[in-house]
């Protein structure tokens, strides 16, 4: 019998992930589609005065669809387009049609 190598024993105590991929799978089907809300005129309102108050740099918290479903971030302004209607925090850019909350912190 061949001796192994502490490097070689350390490694049949590795983690082993049989079902690669299953556990990104699952949350994906668990995800529920949804409708967009349609804002009234007060939700359209207060978005509007928030972002006239925004600036890039801004920490923010906002709320947002992306096609399927609401998404709440919460990060730094990094860009801030209001000619092109939106902006980005952090790396997720955001169009403000699509917003439905946005709260300067």
């Amino acid at each position: 019998m061949a001796t192994n190598s502490r490097a070689d024993r350390a490694k049949l105590f590795l983690p082993f992930d049989a079902l690669t991929g299953l556990k990104e799978a699952l949350k994906e089907k668990e995800r529920v589609v949804i409708e967009k809300k349609e804002l009234n005129e007060e939700e359209i309102s207060l978005l509007n005065e928030s972002l006239t108050k925004l600036h890039k740099g801004d920490m923010v918290k906002a709320r947002y669809f992306d096609g399927e479903a609401y998404i709440e971030i919460e990060g730094l302004v990094s860009q801030f387009n209001p000619e092109l209607r939106y902006l980005v925090v952090v790396k997720t850019k955001i169009s403000f049609e699509d917003l439905l909350t946005l709260n300067v912190i």
